[in-house]
């Protein structure tokens, strides 16, 4: 999956970041219920650069490929968590809002179409809060691919015809005909 974010508006600066007389927002992404990584590999949380100039209205157009399966779209419950902090010079970075964007809303648009999202931003207790983050969402990697039997009939056992199973990596299956 391939996500965009690109910009935030009317964001308010919180008045309790102290030492901080300007926004410097950023955006981080992560996925639920996280993506297994191996040992060898990092898990995957991903950041925008810190917007210096934007202030209440930042832009990123940042890109990242955040690997998904059929198993995270498929799951109601899955979804995309966006935080967005600013970053003080003295201390950490404080939160500013936070959104989730649920897979339902991702859903299984064809494959390399762009679905642009635009959600409010809500605060640490959940209620809504000031600011706007839009994001653009395209789903990538993913081929259609040929089941050894007719999924839909199940009385018919074997099929020479292909059929379409939405949203399976190739990779996934190596054994099966891929139609093409």
């Amino acid at each position: 999956m391939e996500i965009t974010v690109m910009s935030a508006q009317g964001l308010k600066k919180a008045t309790s970041v102290h030492f901080c007389h300007r926004l410097r927002p950023f955006i981080t992404i992560t996925t639920y219920p996280p993506y297994p990584c191996n040992s060898d590999e990092k898990c995957h949380g991903y950041a925008t650069r810190i917007d210096d100039h934007g202030g209440v209205n930042p832009t990123w157009g940042d890109k990242f490929h955040v690997p998904v399966d059929t198993s995270f779209l498929a799951n109601r419950y899955s979804c995309l968590y966006l935080q967005l902090y600013t970053k003080r010079l003295i201390m950490s970075p404080v939160q500013l809002g936070w959104c989730r964007i649920p897979v339902s809303d991702i859903g299984f648009p064809p494959e390399n179409s762009v679905r642009y999202l635009s959600y409010r931003m809500r605060a640490r207790d959940g209620t809504r809060c000031e600011g706007i983050v839009n994001v653009a969402i395209k789903l990538t990697g993913f081929q259609q691919v040929a089941p050894r039997y007719n999924l839909l009939d199940s009385d018919q056992k074997n099929s020479d015809s292909c059929k379409t199973v939405i949203g399976i990596p190739v990779t996934a299956f190596p054994h099966m005909n891929i139609c093409r």
